[in-house]
């Protein structure tokens, strides 16, 4: 059985390393840290130019929730054309109504404007008031696949209902597991689940290559260390193929 192994990236260094790593698909995001927000025409650009795999961006436009406004939804329009334009294989997409709800009226207009591109709906999925009902309308509006972790904090706590929705979806969407997949629990969500699509972000850091470093100023949040690079890690991501061609 093929397992398909997507790897979220947020800069254009970490592109080859997840691809060599084993990545068969990538998942373009800037702003890992915030939860995966819209990345760059420019990086869509040159990330369509390199990869070797499919590229989904995701279509994000700030941190927080995802009860989205009108000014927003238009921006999502114009982020989905970009990455049109860019040559990207798909789009990641989800929207929620005030009550918990699918917001299935907003989301059908993003997939529209995607003209037949692939649709991941991401883990908005994981904060809806009623997942069985959430199921059946993200089925309906035509998405490939929902990336969940189950509505739990990690895939690997949440794997019993990813179970359970993959087995009330009944093949018509692939159910991808995120949120916390490794080499040491991949096995065991698979194999719990039945599910045949995982995501990570196999992440580690790098340290800068910067000779001079100042210490007067800082770029971020007081905790951030400008002086260590956020980067994909090849043996992260080579660790958990290794894994999935193990129960190929």
């Amino acid at each position: 059985m093929p397992f398909e192994l997507e790897v979220c990236i947020d800069n254009i260094e970490s592109l080859s390393t997840a691809i060599a790593a084993g990545a068969t698909r990538i998942e373009l995001c800037s702003s890992l840290a915030l939860g995966g927000l819209t990345p760059s025409f420019g990086f869509m650009q040159q990330a369509a130019k390199q990869s070797t795999v499919p590229i989904y961006a995701m279509i994000r436009p700030r941190q927080g929730d995802f009860l989205f406004s009108p000014q927003e939804f238009d921006l999502m329009l114009a982020d989905i054309n970009a990455a049109q334009e860019a040559g990207l294989s798909g789009i990641v997409i989800g929207a929620l109504t005030a009550s918990g709800e699918i917001d299935t009226k907003n989301c059908r207009n993003l997939i529209k404007a995607a003209l037949g591109m692939g649709v991941t709906f991401h883990r908005a999925f994981d904060l809806c008031k009623e997942p069985t009902t959430a199921l059946e309308e993200i089925i309906n509006l035509g998405c490939e696949r929902i990336l969940t972790s189950g509505l739990a904090p990690t895939a690997e706590a949440g794997s019993e209902v990813l179970k359970q929705l993959n087995e009330l979806a009944k093949g018509r969407i692939s159910l991808m597991a995120g949120a916390g997949v490794n080499q040491s629990n991949v096995k065991g969500i698979i194999q719990q689940s039945g599910i045949t699509e995982v995501h990570l972000s196999g992440k580690g850091f790098r340290n800068s290559l910067m000779t001079f470093n100042s210490s007067n100023a800082k770029m971020g949040a007081d905790e951030v260390d400008d002086s260590q690079i956020p980067v994909t890690q090849h043996q992260a991501v080579a660790n958990v193929k290794a894994v999935l061609d193990s129960l190929s």
